[in-house]
């Protein structure tokens, strides 16, 4: 082995119950803008009247989920992770206050420069924020790991989706928005508690060097078409989950409800993900929990075709977010595993980029689609988007590195 990978398999001396609450907290920081973006907002702007065509070119804002790679060189460079998440977390909660004064329906050009802005400092949060998890973790732990990570970034949708849409049915949209600004500010004062990581000698390397290691791996064409193709279905599928709740009459008050219901779904398919991951290997559990996953367009494209039928609805929202949490669980498990732990920004960054530019480019066409084909048959058409990727996995398979230790039992 060489000192390069003696480093990047170096992990650091706290315990292991230490790191993975560091890991948990910033989890949930990451999580909190996500879901406000894609849960809270498409309902928000539901219930202001605005068309599906027009909630689907709101995703567009998603952009810098995509590009992030671009700036993340400078994130390994620049000054520590942990100065990063705080200056984004107090930059995120004033920008979610000043979203508290839009107007969906008079000023969609304001609305969609803060919405740029704020997933802009999201993604700059995320950077740092997934070098930090792959810093304070092993190989053999990252099953675990991204069990700890996916139940708290899923838990911040408790927070980010389901109190606000309940604050919002009670006080109105604006007073839910300054609900999450101040959550968002206290994130931002926990974080100054953060221990600091050690990241090597990166800052030695040019701005490129990650990149072009990680390109010069073997089969790593296969890994980033697998990364692009993975979850095309749920990418498709998310954007008009929620305008379809609303269209079926769900209230606020039910919306909330039944996002807390898929949190405890969601939790449950990322625990158990986490636990196959580690015991039947990454790859395996890869293709198994990403079959389950597939499947979750069905049961929408069942809710869809009957009328009001808030129990299918229901029950197609929860299985959807427990096979997600299953699917994740692996997906995440296999993207660490490609990382290099002394370029774990650039790197993860540039992989999730590719999964963000799928999304990106599905949702901006989601409302036009929904709309031209119904529910119904929008959500089958997402099923046979997540077919594709499984003709990768021989070729992805050569380029998975599984741990070298055996797993803890």
């Amino acid at each position: 082995m060489t000192d390069a990978e003696r480093r990047d398999r170096a992990v650091p001396d706290a315990p292991l119950g230490v790191r993975l609450s560091w890991v948990g907290a910033l989890s949930f920081a990451s999580g909190l803008p996500y879901f406000f973006f894609n849960e809270t907002i498409p309902v928000w702007l539901a219930q202001e009247g605005v068309s599906l065509a027009g909630i689907g070119l709101a995703t567009g804002a998603s952009m810098p989920w995509v590009l992030k790679f671009l700036w993340a060189p400078l994130v390994d460079r620049i000054g520590s992770r942990r100065a990063w998440i705080r200056v984004c977390l107090v930059l995120l909660a004033i920008t979610t206050a000043i979203l508290a004064g839009a107007d969906p329906s008079h000023r969609g050009a304001r609305l969609g420069a803060l919405l740029l802005l704020y997933v802009t400092l999201s993604a700059t949060q995320d950077i740092a924020i997934d070098a930090y998890t792959i810093e304070t973790t092993s190989g053999r732990e990252l099953g675990v790991a991204n069990s700890v990570r996916i139940g708290a970034y899923r838990g911040a949708s408790f927070v980010s989706s389901a109190l606000l849409v309940y604050v919002a049915a009670r006080q109105g949209w604006p007073a839910a928005f300054l609900v999450g600004a101040a959550i968002t500010a206290a994130l931002a004062a926990g974080s100054l508690v953060l221990p600091e990581t050690s990241r090597g000698s990166q800052h030695a390397q040019a701005l490129a060097e990650p990149i072009a290691t990680l390109f010069r791996r073997p089969g790593i064409w296969a890994v980033v078409l697998f990364v692009l193709l993975f979850k095309l279905d749920i990418s498709a599928m998310d954007p008009m989950t929620k305008p379809f709740w609303v269209a079926r009459g769900l209230s606020l008050d039910q919306i909330a409800a039944l996002t807390t219901g898929r949190l405890v779904a969601t939790l449950a398919g990322a625990a158990l993900g986490g636990v196959l991951a580690t015991r039947i290997g990454i790859f395996r559990a890869l293709w198994t929990m990403g079959l389950v996953q597939l499947l979750s367009s069905l049961g929408y494209a069942l809710a869809a075709a009957v009328p009001a039928h808030h129990g299918l609805i229901t029950g197609a929202a929860l299985f959807e977010n427990f096979a997600a949490g299953l699917g994740t669980a692996a997906f995440l498990a296999f993207l660490m595993s490609v990382c290099e732990r002394r370029y774990a920004a650039s790197q993860f960054a540039l992989l999730s980029a590719v999964y963000a530019l799928s999304r990106w480019a599905v949702g901006l066409v989601s409302g036009v689609l929904a709309e031209r084909f119904g529910f119904a048959h929008y959500f089958l058409l997402t099923f046979a988007l997540g077919l594709p990727a499984y003709a990768l996995l021989p070729w992805v398979r050569s380029a998975t590195r599984e741990p070298e230790e055996a797993p803890a039992r």
